[in-house]
């Protein structure tokens, strides 16, 4: 294993956390030191005004118990204190950090596969840690390489911290209960896919009697429940509607009122109606902002600016105020921050809310959801209840691999130049009747494109006219190019993926670590699908 200083940091330190493969690239001596500089680049120490302690979480990968440990020790060592809430939901270590007041860690790879884990950083009161908000700061601090020099010297610097354990699991569905009572109201029966990730942890607590709370108007279906961060059953994502398959066939055989699916950490959810159709995050966005607008008249809502229009719409026809910005959490919670906005919802199925200090939490996202079909008479459905906020059709996102970024979002600023345009984030074109948003990628060579507008076939042409902009370069190269990894010039000149639009494929070569062998593929530039090389043969190119 390389040492800190020769590690490339920005692999792992990303925009938002910090998050890589165990042991590969996070490790136990990456944790130390990020523990440590935590404690130093927010001055956590009661002697330079902080709060002295941290309260440390983790999901449900077998990684987690270890690096928290390495965590902790290098905040006790920095001079701080520790207090380890155990198993957390994301949302769960957010709530720890609001009530506490003291900054938090939550180690969870959220949706990403089993051998993935990573630290989610905050400041007191759930405030967010990103690049610019500390991240970069502690990535150039660890790089340094001071703190093996300072260990080099001797004694410690800094008396060591102390170590201490709290169960906050009960406090936090008692907080969230009281934020969206269900006490009341007709009585619903719901799935819920925890997909093995942290839900199976927080929902009997919540919607439950485990943490000592009393019984809800509920008939629970538990799906997955079980704290596997192998994922046995699928990915924890539930943004990709093949992760959502099992939870729609089970509200329709059980005869659902809703289902509900979270991902890894449990700080996402996304719905599925009694019909067994996804709900988008959009539309839920639209509900909880009636039911937080009707509490909280004339209030500020926030929504980044790929989530419908009908967000908005809404909000203003409740007496809000929609407030746009950039996607990604630190954004929607600073501009909460200085607007003091009531709620704010993604298009990625994150929901923040004031009263759980701006951050955002997927559990609080399904009681709204819950309260408002309970609140209801007998006979009224989800899917009744949603169609006011189902007023446009929608790409959803498509990702899509173009190396040569700005010279395509270029391209399309040309061709639709006399329309509407901003780079708020990306390149968004806006009409009368629809919109669509290309932005890339922070970590990969992906461009992003969303789409949106008032008819699907309208949707449909300009989805297609969009792409074919965004490909035309790759395609060309993609023909023109020296067939790859073996495979036959007469092949290469004819293939193409089998997804839809049968995109474009390029070759990838890579290493899982460097002692292994590599590994050949062809990777479609449209749906992203991988397939093996074997002696110069795609395997499995067909469905």
């Amino acid at each position: 294993m390389t040492s800190l200083r020769e590690r490339d940091l920005s692999a792992i330190i990303k925009a938002y956390d910090v998050r890589g493969i165990y042991p590969d690239q996070l490790d136990e001596e990456l944790a130390h030191a990020v523990g440590a500089a935590f404690v130093e680049v927010l001055g956590i120490r009661v002697s330079e005004g902080g709060a002295g302690a941290v309260v440390v979480g983790h999901d449900m990968r077998p990684s987690g118990p270890s690096l928290v440990a390495s965590f902790a020790q290098g905040v006790r060592e920095a001079g701080c204190d520790v207090i380890e809430i155990g198993l957390a939901s994301t949302d769960g270590l957010y709530f720890a950090s609001g009530s506490l007041n003291l900054p938090g860690a939550m180690f969870t790879a959220s949706h990403n596969p089993a051998e993935y884990n990573g630290i989610k950083l905050c400041r007191a009161g759930a405030a967010p840690v990103g690049q610019d908000s500390g991240l970069r700061e502690i990535s150039e601090l660890i790089s340094s390489g001071s703190f093996n020099s300072k260990a080099a010297a001797g004694s410690p610097i800094h008396p060591l911290g102390s170590i201490s354990a709290q169960d906050v699991l009960p406090e936090y569905a008692k907080y969230l209960r009281k934020l969206v009572p269900v006490e009341t109201g007709r009585h619903l029966k719901v799935v819920v896919d925890a997909g093995n990730g942290m839900g199976g942890f927080t929902v009997p607590a919540v919607l439950g009697t485990e943490a000592g709370l009393s019984e809800l108007p509920l008939s629970v279906i538990p799906m997955y429940f079980e704290l596997d961060g192998s994922f046995p059953h699928h990915e924890a994502n539930p943004i990709e509607p093949a992760n959502l398959v099992d939870l729609q066939k089970a509200v329709i055989a059980n005869k659902a009122d809703l289902g509900l699916a979270f991902d890894g950490d449990a700080d996402r959810c996304f719905v599925i109606d009694e019909n067994g159709d996804a709900v988008t995050p959009s539309a839920i966005t639209a509900l909880i902002a009636t039911r937080e607008l009707a509490r909280h008249p004339g209030s500020n809502v926030i929504h980044n600016l790929i989530t419908s229009r009908t967000v908005p719409e809404v909000v203003a026809e409740n007496g809000g105020i929609a407030i746009r910005t950039r996607v990604g959490h630190s954004f929607i919670k600073a501009t909460m921050a200085e607007t003091n906005a009531v709620f704010g919802g993604e298009h990625s199925g994150h929901f923040y809310f004031r009263e759980f200090w701006r951050a955002d939490s997927g559990m609080l996202a399904a009681l709204h959801c819950i309260a408002a079909l309970n609140e209801t008479a007998p006979g009224v459905t989800f899917s009744t209840l949603m169609a006011p906020f189902n007023r446009y059709a929608a790409s959803g996102e498509i990702n899509t691999r173009v190396d040569n970024q700005a010279s395509v979002i270029a391209a399309i600023t040309a061709q639709y130049a006399q329309y509407e345009l901003d780079e708020l984030d990306g390149l968004t074109v806006s009409s009368d009747t629809w919109w669509f948003n290309v932005r890339a990628s922070n970590t990969e060579p992906l461009l992003r494109l969303n789409v949106e507008a008032s008819e699907d076939s309208q949707m449909q042409r300009l989805r297609d006219a969009v792409l074919d902009l965004m490909l035309a370069d790759t395609c060309a190269a993609a023909r023109s190019a020296p067939a790859p990894l073996g495979i036959s010039p007469e092949l290469w000149s004819v293939l193409a993926c089998p997804c839809d639009d049968h995109g474009a494929l390029v070759a990838n070569t890579f290493s899982k670590t460097p002692e292994s062998l590599e590994i050949l593929e062809l990777v479609c530039t449209i749906c992203d699908a991988h397939f093996p090389v074997r002696d110069g043969i795609p395997v499995m190119l067909l469905k």
